[in-house]
């Protein structure tokens, strides 16, 4: 694998606590009661948009629904490092998969200006040569259309691309873009992994570092 193409929440970064505190004040300034942070959680993974819709509930009308999500997205952009981190292993195996020439990028449904903040806040925006959220394309994962588009800049071609995320989102996206698939244990939706099933299932950042560069030197 020469390109790795990694979701971001779940994946690379545990941003839980940040995200639920961000949802519940957003709830707080509608005048609606907190949610359990494993129930945020659940509704992660399509953007920023349907987070907002769903941590709203059906009875929400659209303007409510607007304003909330106006209001979640600066509030976010304010406090989204306060208490997100690394997961253990992530920057050791970014250094490891970097230092070997392999070609680094995150593709995530969250926007892309908090996306790219994020990971020069912890540290480790210069391992990737391209960053895109949900609002880089016309369309979001599951739609091959970022993939594509980094394959294409990376110039990589399908058999040498890896898909690397926590949910089925992740793996629907690289189904439908034709590359091969990670699916992480340690995420906010490993349950999800079961359909569609990933071509690999990995425990640890080190172990997936190791694996793509264990088989680099077989081939």
């Amino acid at each position: 694998m020469d390109l790795l193409i990694f979701d971001l929440d779940g994946t690379l970064i545990d941003s839980r606590l940040d995200l639920a505190q961000a949802v519940n004040a957003t709830r707080l300034h509608m005048g609606m009661p907190p949610l359990e942070n494993a129930q945020v959680c659940s509704y992660v993974g399509n953007g920023a948009a349907v987070l907002i819709r769903r941590a709203m509930g059906e009875r929400a009308a659209e303007a409510e629904i607007q304003e909330a999500l106006e209001f979640f997205l600066e509030y976010y952009r304010e406090h989204a490092l306060e208490r997100t981190t690394l997961y253990p292993g992530v920057r050791e195996a970014l250094e490891l998969l970097d230092g070997a020439g392999k070609r680094l990028a995150v593709l995530t449904n969250k926007p892309v200006k908090i996306s790219r903040a994020i990971l020069d806040g912890l540290g480790v925006g210069g391992r990737f040569f391209q960053v895109y959220g949900g609002n880089s394309f016309e369309f979001k994962k599951p739609n091959p259309i970022g993939v594509e588009a980094l394959m294409n800049e990376a110039r990589v071609d399908r058999a040498r691309t890896l898909m690397i995320g926590d949910s089925s989102i992740d793996i629907q996206t690289a189904r439908n873009a034709g590359v091969r698939s990670c699916g992480v244990t340690w995420g906010f939706q490993p349950e999800t992994l079961a359909d569609p099933a990933p071509d690999l299932l990995a425990g640890r950042m080190e172990e997936l570092a190791r694996r793509v560069l264990d088989q680099g030197d077989k081939s």
